[in-house]
C-alpha cells in the first residue's frame, strides 16, 4: 500500500515515504539525527494570523504604542510623581502677569515643566496629558466593549432566527443610524444630575459617554455580526449540529458564535479610535467630563482663547489624539489583514 505524499515547499524538507525502500547506492543515515524527516505540524487559524501580523511592521508598531499608551494611562499617577506636578495645580509664577502666557519660549517648556504649562492659570501640561489619556482610553474601550456585545448579541439572534425578529432588529438598526447622536449627547448631559447611582462630578459624565457612544454604536456591530451569521446558518457544520438535535441556542454559542470572533475583533479594534475622536469632540464642546478633571478634547477647547498668543498649547493635545488614533487605526489594519485569510499584503 503506498503511504500518501505531501508536496514540499521551500525551507521544508522532503517527507520520507514509510515502508519505502531506499534507493540503491543511497547511504543508510538513519541512525543520525538529520536523518529524521521533520514532522509536518499543522498550524491553527489564530497561529497563521498571529505569523502574518508579525510580518507587518507597521501594525507592530502601533501595538508598541497602543500598550505605551495603556500602560501611560494606567501608571499615570507614578509618572506625574516622578515626572510633573499634580495636574490641577495651579503655578502662576510661571505666567506673564500682563499678557497670561507663558513665561519663556515654546509654551514654557523647561526641565521642570516637561511640555510647558497651562495659559492663565499655569497647570503642568504633561500631567494633563498623562490624566486625559486615563479618560480617552477609559471611554474608548468601555464603549466598544459596550457596543460589541449588544450588536453581537443583537446581530447573531437577527442573523439567524430571520423572519420577523431579523426585520424587526434591521428597522431598529437603520432607526438608530439615523439618529443624531452628537446632538442627542449634549441635550443627555445637559439634563444629568451632578450625583446619579452613587456616581459624582466627572464619573457621572464618564459613565454617561460610555453608555451614549456605545449605545450608538452598536448597529455598525450588529451589521456585521447579521451577515456574518446569514451566510453562516447554512453551512454544512450548522446542519450536521441541527440533525443531531441540538438547540438553537447551543448551535449560536457552539458552531457559529466561535467563526464570528475574527470580523468581531478587527471591528472592534477599528472601533475604539472612533470612540477616541467622539470623546474629544464632546469634551470639546462641553459634553464631556467636567473640570477641572484632565480630558484632551476640553485641553483643545480651553486653547481656542489663546492660540494665538501660545500655540503649543493647542499643538499638543490635538498631536496626542493624532497619535493615538493613527496607532490604533494601524494596529486595527493589521489586525482584519492578519484574519482576512484573503488578504495579500
Amino acid at each position: 500500500m503506498t503511504a500518501p505524499l505531501h508536496e514540499t515547499s521551500a525551507g521544508e524538507s522532503t517527507a520520507t515515504v514509510v515502508g519505502a525502500p531506499d534507493a540503491p547506492g543511497t547511504p543508510d543515515n538513519s541512525g543520525t539525527p538529520d536523518a529524521s524527516a521533520k514532522a509536518i505540524q499543522g498550524r491553527s487559524p489564530w497561529q497563521i494570523a498571529w505569523t502574518r501580523l508579525k510580518r507587518d511592521k507597521l501594525a507592530l508598531a502601533g501595538a508598541f504604542v497602543v500598550v505605551f499608551l495603556i500602560l501611560v494611562a494606567i501608571l499615570a499617577p507614578v509618572i506625574v510623581g516622578l515626572l510633573g506636578h499634580p495636574p490641577d495645580e495651579f503655578h502662576e509664577d510661571q505666567i506673564d502677569p500682563l499678557f497670561g502666557t507663558p513665561i519663556g519660549s515654546w509654551g514654557g517648556i523647561s526641565s521642570d515643566f516637561l511640555l510647558g504649562v497651562e495659559p492663565v492659570n499655569g497647570r503642568d501640561v504633561f500631567s494633563r496629558i498623562v490624566y486625559g489619556a486615563r479618560i480617552s482610553l477609559l471611554v474608548a474601550f468601555l464603549a466598544a466593549v459596550f457596543a460589541v456585545v449588544l450588536g453581537t448579541v443583537l446581530g447573531i439572534i437577527a442573523g439567524y432566527f430571520g423572519g420577523w425578529i431579523d426585520a424587526a432588529l434591521s428597522r431598529v438598526m437603520d432607526v438608530m443610524l439615523a439618529f443624531p447622536q452628537l446632538l442627542f449627547t449634549i441635550a443627555l448631559v445637559s439634563v444629568l444630575p451632578n450625583e446619579l447611582l452613587g456616581l459624582d462630578g466627572s464619573g457621572v459624565r464618564i459613565a454617561a459617554l460610555v453608555l451614549v457612544i456605545g449605545f450608538f454604536g452598536w448597529p455598525y456591530v450588529g451589521r456585521i455580526v447579521r451577515g456574518q451569521t446569514l451566510s453562516l446558518r447554512n453551512r454544512e457544520y450548522v446542519e450536521a449540529a441541527q440533525s443531531l438535535g441540538a438547540g438553537r441556542f447551543y448551535i449560536l454559542r457552539r458552531e457559529l458564535l466561535p467563526n464570528l470572533i475574527a470580523p468581531i475583533m478587527v471591528y472592534a479594534t477599528l472601533m475604539i479610535p472612533t470612540n477616541i475622536l467622539t470623546e474629544a469632540a464632546l469634551s470639546f464642546l462641553g459634553a464631556g467630563v467636567k473640570p477641572p478633571t484632565a480630558s484632551w478634547g476640553q485641553m483643545l477647547s480651553t486653547a481656542i482663547t489663546t492660540y494665538e498668543a501660545d500655540p503649543i498649547f493647542m499643538v499638543i493635545p490635538g498631536f496626542a489624539i493624532f497619535i493615538t488614533v493613527l496607532a490604533f487605526n494601524l494596529f486595527g489594519d493589521g489586525v482584519r489583514d492578519a484574519l482576512d485569510p484573503k488578504g495579500s499584503r
